[in-house]
């Protein structure tokens, strides 16, 4: 198979799964306990609840002007996976739409508890939309939106897509109640926070920032006896004015007491800040393709 189309296939397989996940939130938690969503799936599920328009043809129908749009400021190259994860979407509507009605879809709703409901939606909605991020698409709609008024009047796309998606939240609260509304708000927190976890990197690490005056011994041992790489930057004192080095080195969480026992046995007196590492890559770690 050719380079190109491996490539290709690598993203579009995760952004037809997250596409999938999504879905299935949707038909799963999301319709069956009258919760609501932002976006243009939000105006789709607002459709549903009140003329029973099924959210696989609202989805695609609104979304379809907003592609020409996109196309023709954004570009080919940016909307193309957009496209393909909204025509994805609307497809996994369809088809769980049409398996609740062959038979019992899995659906949790009344005698759940709903904080339970809560935290299953916004997980699932939000490891399927983080997943499509992840991989270069979106699910269509605000999204495309955003990124031209970004563009045009410099809002930051965070922003824009808030605004938007508290008008519709806000509209719908003549249609549902406001507890479903305030449900709604925390699942939205928890999708949101599933989103920023898949997008930034499951796997946490941690960086050591270490000043001292012994940053070549230091770095040699790092490198010999926990097969790290270290990166070593001149330093000066600003009070005493004297030199230092300052070795900086990326280690896995549980490498973490082992380094900090390392320092302190060649430097004592060395200072170590130790930072918060969402994502690595590169040798040692993990590669992207």
């Amino acid at each position: 198979m050719n380079i190109k189309w491996v490539s290709v296939l690598k993203q579009i397989l995760p952004i037809t799964i997250g596409a999938a996940l999504y879905a299935f939130g949707l038909q799963c938690f999301v319709i069956p306990n009258q919760l609501m969503e932002g976006g243009v799936t939000g105006i789709a599920v607002l459709l549903n609840y009140v003329f029973q328009f099924p959210m696989s043809v609202t989805t695609l129908v609104i979304n379809i002007p907003l592609f020409l749009i996109g196309w023709k400021i954004l570009g080919s190259k940016k909307m193309i996976y957009t496209i393909y994860g909204s025509v994805a979407l609307s497809g996994f509507l369809a088809i769980f739409e049409a398996y609740s009605q062959l038979t019992s879809i899995i659906s949790f709703e009344n005698g759940y508890d709903p904080m339970l409901i809560v935290l299953y939606a916004g997980v699932t909605l939000g490891a399927g939309l983080g997943i499509v991020f992840r991989f270069g698409g979106t699910t269509g709609g605000i999204d495309i939106i955003a990124r031209i008024l970004s563009r045009w009047k410099g809002f930051s796309m965070g922003q824009i897509i808030l605004v938007f998606d508290a008008i519709i939240i806000g509209i719908s609260i003549f249609y549902i109640s406001l507890d479903k509304i305030l449900y709604t708000l925390v699942m939205v927190f928890i999708a949101s926070k599933m989103i920023d976890f898949i997008q930034n990197g499951a796997y946490s690490a941690k960086a050591f920032s270490i000043i001292t005056e012994n940053g070549e011994r230091i770095a040699e041992r790092v490198t010999q006896e926990m097969d790290r790489g270290v990166t070593i930057l001149p330093a000066k004192g600003a009070y005493s004015g004297s030199t230092k080095k300052v070795v900086y080195c990326v280690v896995a969480r549980s490498e973490t007491h082992r380094l900090k026992q390392l320092v302190r046995n060649i430097d004592p007196k060395a200072f170590i800040v130790i930072h918060e590492v969402q994502d690595v890559l590169g040798e040692g770690f993990k590669e992207e393709d």
